[in-house]
């Protein structure tokens, strides 16, 4: 790609995330005036949140199909038209029933928008032969910090007409995104179809990923250093190339426990701080934010990592630091404990997802839509566990040792990021 494409594909890629990021911490943080507006328990918000991810799941199914129909611009495009009509709908809501309504188009345009801007984010970084998705991922995580701020700020006009203006400038955000950056996406997100493309991403990282199969003398496999294996050019036709399922279970379940870990501190940590440690209100959110800062510099920082020591020597220390934080998070039942063990926590959310969506990548490059979108569902299982299993067992054990439970799923994950170091021999032939 010459280097003017590449920037504008990574300014418009960079805010597909963005406004991914924008849309959905804007609906989380409207939840008290939504509340105020349509008198919607909270039980009633836990069912609804259990079914957006589901509904999210079928979206990110969407999404697929529509890639492979036409590409996955198509289905960013789409998605985001989709949730800039669901968040019309939920601005507009003053009772239960139509609230329900909007939050099942927003979660179905919230999954497409998922999987089809990892499809590009991913399609992207082979194109441009270094790792570059941290940083996509990173522009997601600044988008919702701005968002969840803006909230704050909009809560001047009142609760109720705060959450309602941030609304409607979320959904503008999306449809502005949808029709401003549409022409700059990648075309073709499939090594099938990544035509010359791809052979300027093969060159580009010839020089660091050596001939497919080698290992250099520092122990990084092909492609781990720059954070991409580039595609084969001569691969073979999509509809020819099976999909290499035991590779998608491998990094789909490290996507899951990343997702466990982000959604319990999430949805918890803030309860957690403020009902068990009886933190006050003002330190009890610094949790979360904690947990927030630390996914941001673990995304911003990842990508220059993985190009200095490849894929398994970021995975490996972050793996292990968030892990060593939700045991602090379980085990010491002290405010000040709590909010450092969140941020170890988010050093390893933030860096473990764009690794393993790196990874996942390079299995089939003729299916990467295909493969992308199916790692995708991942995430929603990971929520789910986080967010609802979770707080299940905490009526059993209370909240502290509830963490206990991400803590310990990432323990087996880390056996995992091993084979995020990039394709071997026998992975390629197992896809051909």
């Amino acid at each position: 790609m010459q280097h003017a494409a590449v920037t504008r594909a990574r300014v418009a890629v960079g805010a597909t995330y963005a406004a991914q990021g924008f849309g959905y911490a804007t609906v989380v943080t409207a939840l008290p005036g939504l509340k105020a507006r349509t008198g919607i328990e909270d039980d009633t918000i836990a069912l609804v949140l259990l079914m957006g991810a589901l509904l999210a799941a079928a979206g990110s199914v969407t999404a697929e199909r529509l890639a492979r129909r036409w590409s996955s611009r198509t289905a960013v495009v789409v998605g985001l038209l989709a949730q800039a009509v669901g968040l019309g709908f939920v601005a507009a809501a003053t009772s239960v029933p139509p609230l329900v309504g909007a939050f099942v188009v927003f979660a179905l345009g919230l999954g497409m928008v998922d999987a089809s801007c990892n499809m590009q984010g991913v399609a992207l970084q082979h194109r441009v032969g270094r790792s570059i998705l941290s940083t996509l991922f990173a522009c997601l995580t600044v988008a919702a910090i701005v968002a969840a701020l803006s909230q704050s700020g909009l809560s001047g006009l009142g609760t109720t007409t705060g959450a309602v203006t941030a609304l409607v400038v979320a959904a503008v955000v999306a449809v502005a995104v949808a029709l401003l950056v549409r022409p700059w996406l990648v075309h073709g997100t499939s090594g099938a179809d990544a035509g010359p493309d791809a052979a300027t991403a093969h060159a580009a990282t010839a020089h660091d990923a050596g001939h497919e199969g080698v290992v250099h003398h520092d122990g990084i496999a092909p492609g781990a250093r720059s954070g991409v294996a580039a595609p084969d050019v001569e691969d073979a036709p999509r509809a020819k190339v099976p999909l290499p399922r035991a590779g998608i279970w491998l990094f789909g379940a490290l996507v899951a426990v990343a997702f466990v870990v982000d959604s319990a501190v999430s949805s918890w940590s803030t309860v957690y701080l403020y009902d068990e440690l009886g933190a006050s209100g003002t330190i009890a959110p610094l949790g979360y934010a904690a947990y927030q800062g630390a996914v941001l510099v673990a995304r911003l920082a990842g990508d220059p990592l993985v190009r200095r020591y490849g894929r398994v020597r970021v995975a490996a220390p972050t793996g292990a630091v968030a892990a060593l934080g939700l045991f602090v998070v379980a085990l010491v039942p002290s405010p000040v404990a709590a909010v450092a063990g969140f941020a170890l926590a988010g050093i390893g959310a933030g860096a473990l997802v764009p690794l393993a969506f790196s990874a996942a990548g390079e299995l089939a490059p003729a299916r990467l839509d295909d493969v992308v979108a199916r790692i995708n569902l991942f995430n929603y299982a990971g929520a789910i566990v986080g967010a609802v299993v979770i707080g299940l067992l905490s009526q059993v054990t209370g909240l502290g040792p509830a963490f206990l439970v991400p803590a310990l799923l990432l323990v087996p994950a880390m056996a995992i990021v091993p084979r995020l170091g990039g394709r071997t021999p026998a992975a390629a032939s197992s896809t051909s």
